[in-house]
């Protein structure tokens, strides 16, 4: 996986442990004060590493799979944080966890990179727990089959999950009572950052119950400074809808499914082409039949 700026390939730890270390160690022991002992381990050797590296074959990022199946020491050095090394680094381990069949993989986040982890398709499960002086949070992801969907976490997650790895189409079916799951930080800066990606791109909301004045201002505030990228639209009839289910597709072969729309329950699917045209041809219908939100002329949309 490479960009401009860098590339992530596999490490051999014979060779490479001391690169590997050096990141982990500035991040671990240096900025969070993890003790040094804690650093390492005897999974270290047993362990699939991969590595970032910058143009001139620095090392500046790196992370594991343990044969537990577990994503863990991810590490970035701090200059290169918001560059998509991160991102790169997590790909390239879920990548080879698919490689090996592993059905799911599992890792400990901590608390402030959760975000992070769940809009690359990790839900988290459980309670917080503290790891080496520090809050984690255990989170998975499974890689063949939905995951299912039971906690207002996992639908925060879930939802920012499709939204961020959408490319240029995205659908969402809403209900009332997903305005505050709208207004969630994670699930904003997933529409910000796909509203805004400089190539064209096109998100369809569907509200089945919801005056669309009610979504979270900041949400408003982007549909009207991008409304050509957001349509808005309600059913011609709402009092004649049969109960419709709340759904986010895009267009990477992901979807986000509550079969009973204001329930939580609800499931996952990543990568799977068939279960997205599903989702994608379900929506569309009742797209056809929905009207524009009348409401939205008060707001000059």
């Amino acid at each position: 996986m490479t960009s401009a700026a860098f590339h992530v390939e596999a490490a051999d730890y014979a060779v490479q442990h001391a690169l590997l270390h050096g990141v982990r160690h500035a991040v671990f022991v240096g900025e969070q004060q993890v003790p040094s002992e804690l650093e390492t381990d005897e999974l270290d050797p047993l362990s699939h590493h991969v590595v970032a590296l910058d143009a001139d074959g620095h090392a500046i990022g790196t992370g594991r799979l343990t044969p537990q199946r577990r994503i863990g020491r991810m590490a970035v050095l701090s200059g290169w944080r918001g560059q998509g090394v991160g991102e790169a680094l997590l790909q390239a381990l879920v990548a080879e966890a698919a490689r090996r069949g592993w059905g799911e993989v599992s890792l400990h986040a901590q608390v402030h990179a959760r975000d992070f982890y769940a809009r690359n398709g990790f839900l988290p499960e459980g309670a917080e727990f503290e790891e080496a002086g520090i809050v984690h949070q255990t989170m998975r992801r499974r890689m063949d089959g939905a995951m299912r969907v039971q906690a207002a976490d996992q639908v925060e997650a879930a939802l920012s999950a499709v939204i961020h790895r959408a490319r240029r189409r995205l659908l969402l079916g809403c209900h009332g009572g997903d305005a505050a799951l709208l207004g969630q930080p994670a699930v904003l800066q997933a529409l910000r950052r796909f509203a805004t990606a400089r190539h064209d791109k096109q998100a369809l909301v569907l509200l089945h119950d919801g005056d669309p004045t009610t979504l979270p201002p900041a949400l408003l505030a982007l549909v009207q400074r991008l409304p050509s990228v957001f349509q808005l639209r309600q059913p011609a009839d709402p009092a004649g809808q049969a109960p419709a289910p709340a759904c986010a597709v895009n267009d990477n072969d992901d979807c986000y499914f509550r079969p009973m729309g204001e329930r939580v329950e609800g499931e996952l699917s990543l990568d799977m082409p068939a279960r997205a045209r599903q989702q994608d041809a379900l929506f569309q219908r009742a797209w056809d039949d929905a009207r524009d939100c009348e409401a939205l002329r008060t707001l000059g949309i």
